[in-house]
């Protein structure tokens, strides 16, 4: 079995490990600790192929403790329960060293899951190292959160990924054997999407590709090599940007069709859930808006079902919410007017709120002025009452433009019998 160029690269050391100086260069936040053997439970947050599992394995290595790897993709309580148990009687209750857990992806951990970490990491029977490409604010429970360092890995650079390129023909024992000159990266560099195990495996392909033993790398050769072998769904790469952007501009365009194929195509390509939720949750309210509001609760209903539900069964519901929304009445109204309305704060800046309708919490406000001539809504026919809210500066200025759909037409005609021909209703 042929072991891919990304994993015969991986180093084995903090001098081998490329970028992340603010962690583990010799100022780091974490070099110190983990030379001398001092680690604290801690979360690694990071885009993919980013060195997150290398570095886990650094810190086992380097402080010679015993290490446990799971991945949240396919453990359950029961898998992590018989972990705690091999750490505790590996020494973790008896010495400094207690064994190191590394969990792989752990924002897809349900609150169970989770939950059940708790203990271990608490009474020290483990060291925690938990590696997430999802904010851990949201995605990690804040009972486990509070017990955890986060650690913050920034994507690569271009120096560092053609670091990782040089290194490959320099000091693999299969690429050396060629003599390749890198002419040209940018395709290489883009295809991987700054992904280095995505880069490496791609370079590899090339290589391995030509017969030859002289190869001279351009920009041509590798878009016509990797377009000859890129035909799955690959979720950190280009293509998932391609295939999420057709999901949602089918939404848009009315297609339940097109958006359920879309769907199948980022399930089975192994796409989160909680991301494709996301992306539903923002078009309910950016391409829907007004014109249904409820599109906004399905949506955001969508994203706590498949939250506590996860794979498989989510796929049912997310079917539902990506037919509903594109068969929905559209309306941008709401996403144009806080975009104008943005603009419009940056063209005129802090403009003076009028003073009746300010906040007038002490006498001395009360005093100049502060909260006179208000009128109170509720005190009038049709609960309301013609009065002056913006600043003087931009009076009349329509930032809301209700779309042309029932629900919005009823929107317009509400605030045209309410303001008459100030705001243009």
């Amino acid at each position: 079995m042929n072991t891919p160029l990304a994993e015969r690269l991986r180093p084995n050391t903090l001098e081998d490990y490329i970028s992340q100086n603010h962690l583990v260069g010799k100022d780091g936040a974490l070099y110190q600790q983990i030379k001398s053997g001092v680690i604290p439970s801690l979360i690694l947050w990071g885009p993919p192929g980013i060195g997150k599992t290398t570095l886990a394995n650094i810190i086992a290595t380097e402080s010679a403790r015993p290490f446990y790897k799971l991945s949240a993709i396919n453990s359950g309580v029961k898998d992590i329960r018989d972990v705690i148990e091999k750490a505790k009687k590996s020494g973790g209750l008896f010495t400094a060293k207690n064994p190191i857990l590394f969990i792989d992806e752990i924002h897809r951990f349900s609150k169970s899951q989770q939950d059940s970490l708790l203990e271990a990491v608490e009474k020290g029977w483990v060291t925690l190292i938990g590696a997430t490409t999802e904010n851990p604010s949201f995605e990690v429970i804040p009972a486990l959160l509070s017990r955890c360092q986060v650690y913050i890995l920034n994507s690569f650079s271009k120096e560092d990924l053609e670091m990782l390129l040089n290194r490959a023909i320099k000091d693999d024992n299969i690429i050396s054997r060629k003599k390749i000159e890198l002419k040209e990266t940018e395709a290489l560099l883009h295809l991987s999407g700054g992904d280095a195990r995505k880069l490496l495996n791609i370079f590899e392909l090339i290589v391995t590709s030509f017969k030859k033993d002289e190869i001279i790398i351009t920009n041509e050769i590798v878009l016509k090599q990797v377009q000859n072998n890129t035909a799955r769904y690959d979720k950190t790469g280009e293509q998932h940007y391609d295939i999420i952007s057709a999901f949602i501009k089918s939404i848009r365009g009315s297609d339940p069709n097109a958006a359920v194929y879309y769907l199948a195509r980022m399930i089975e390509g192994g796409e989160d859930v909680k991301f494709i939720a996301r992306r539903l949750l923002i078009l309910a309210s950016e391409d829907i808006g007004n014109a249904n509001p409820t599109a906004l609760v399905i949506a955001n209903n969508t994203f706590q079902a498949v939250s506590v539900i996860g794979h498989p069964e989510s796929r049912i519901i997310l079917s539902q919410c990506a037919t509903y929304l594109a068969s929905s009445p559209k309306s941008n109204a709401a996403y144009e007017a806080i975009n104008k309305a943005q603009q419009l704060v940056k063209e005129t800046g802090d403009l003076s709120v009028p003073l009746s309708i300010r906040n007038a919490p002490t006498k001395l406000m009360k005093d100049i002025g502060y909260g006179n001539d208000y009128k109170y809504a509720h005190n009038y026919d049709n609960n309301f009452a013609e009065h002056e809210f913006l600043p003087e500066d931009i009076s009349g200025v329509t930032l809301y433009n209700p779309g042309n759909n029932s629900r919005e037409n009823s929107q317009r005609e509400f605030l045209r019998l309410r303001w008459k021909e100030k705001y243009g209703y």
